[in-house]
């Protein structure tokens, strides 16, 4: 197994491999240290301490929940608040996780969210347990109250970029798109390079943009900032792929509405392009496209890294683009 595998963040694992990490688990439980002395002494005959090792316990606790080895996610617990201890606010938000994954029942649920009120009476700035709180609400289907209480914790930590793609990702779910991208904006204002933030502002312009209700001028300045945010977002990394599946689905759209791509706008906003710079866009992100998916279904080397199921919708988008050509 690839060393980098359990030091690579859990959620952005495949579900193969997530599940290829945790089957290891026992292998790397087995070959890694228990505990690590502070000793000086004590270091000199055993393995030193690194941060890496407690990233590793940590991401394969995580790759172990996801996967539904809770026995080994204990076993990595246990590793980390023996070295931590129980008091370490990050420690608590994983000894909450377990207890989550173990709940059997809605009331069990609720003891937890009940546990996690009462630690945060005691210190309301435990950044760790208040998200796994929002967390929890909103898998316990109380959207609302996750909502407001991630507006509270940015009220209090206003650089916390995860908190504000989490509320984005909520008013997205709630179909309220002017709060979703507000959210996500800001997102870019803590991380202004972030490619795949460009690329998910993108879809989110163009689902508000051909949302039921969406009056003319909307649409076009919709469409126009989520070719912007596309366009961007492969400027930043010229390989990927959402960025231009993106790219080629406003151009396609935009080339088959002509009449709303020409309508004017303000001089404030982002006015679209002329047809033949669309097409040009179009052209390029189709050949992109075509590469991506060529090399990626040969398995050739340094194409390997695509999400399968990416790899899947780029294959159909470009078929159909190919039907409507020879219809």
């Amino acid at each position: 197994m690839s060393p980098s595998l359990l030091l690579h963040p859990p959620g952005q694992l495949s579900p193969a491999a997530a599940l290829y990490l945790s089957q290891q688990a026992p292998a790397v439980l087995q070959g890694s240290p228990s505990t690590v002395s502070s000793s000086p002494l004590s270091a000199l005959f055993s393995e030193k301490e690194s941060p890496e090792l407690w990233l590793k316990y940590e991401n394969l606790l995580l790759s172990c929940l996801r996967t539904g080895d809770e026995q080994a996610a204990h076993q990595c617990l246990e590793r980390l608040v023996t070295r931590f201890g129980d008091d370490n606010e990050r420690i608590m938000a994983f000894k909450g996780l377990l207890k989550e994954a173990d709940a059997q029942q809605n009331g069990d649920l609720v003891r937890i969210l009940n546990e996690y009120d009462q630690i945060l009476s005691e210190n309301d700035t435990n950044i760790p347990i208040t998200k796994r709180r929002i967390s929890l609400l909103r898998s316990m289907g109380r959207v609302s109250d996750a909502a407001s209480s991630l507006v509270q914790l940015l009220e209090f930590s206003p650089t916390d970029a995860e908190a504000w793609s989490e509320l984005s990702d909520i008013y997205l779910s709630q179909g309220l798109y002017a709060q979703a991208i507000y959210a996500l904006e800001e997102v870019l204002v803590l991380a202004p390079n972030a490619w795949n933030i460009h690329a998910r502002l993108g879809e989110m312009q163009y689902m508000a943009a051909n949302a039921t209700g969406a009056s003319s001028g909307s649409y076009q300045q919709y469409m126009a900032e989520a070719l912007k945010r596309f366009a961007r977002s492969i400027e930043l990394c010229d390989d990927y792929l959402r960025g231009y599946y993106g790219l080629k689905l406003v151009t396609n759209k935009l080339l088959q509405d002509s009449n709303k791509s020409n309508k004017q706008v303000d001089d404030d906003e982002f006015a679209l392009p002329d047809v033949g710079t669309i097409e040009r866009l179009n052209s390029l992100s189709t050949a992109k496209l075509s590469e991506i998916v060529r090399h990626s279904t040969a398995q050739d080397r340094g194409w390997r890294g695509y999400d399968p199921v990416e790899v899947a919708a780029a294959r159909e988008l470009l078929s159909s683009d190919a039907a409507a050509i020879e219809r």
